[in-house]
């Protein structure tokens, strides 16, 4: 168990400096184009969150509108007897 985490650990810190100096590198136009990658990425989780949530509302609504139906008919059916 140690030697795994000391094995993720030295490939954690063999990648880490590697990523750092890709990003002092970087031209402009490299930053320019990683700054639309990264919006565009972030506009699409956003979208896929929105999504996520009118669908978690939709079905809430959807409950309690059966909710409501089947209180309305057992009312209904009391008032009756």
């Amino acid at each position: 168990m140690k030697r795994l985490a000391a094995l993720a650990l030295l490939a954690i810190l063999c990648v880490a400096p590697v990523a750092q100096a890709r990003t002092r590198n970087m031209t402009p136009a490299e930053q320019a184009r990683d700054s639309r990658k990264q919006a565009k990425k972030q506009a699409k989780m956003l979208k896929k969150a929105n999504k996520r949530q009118a669908k978690a509302e939709k079905k809430a609504l959807k409950a309690q509108r059966k909710q409501n139906k089947k209180a309305n008919r057992d009312l209904q059916t009391r008032r009756r007897h």
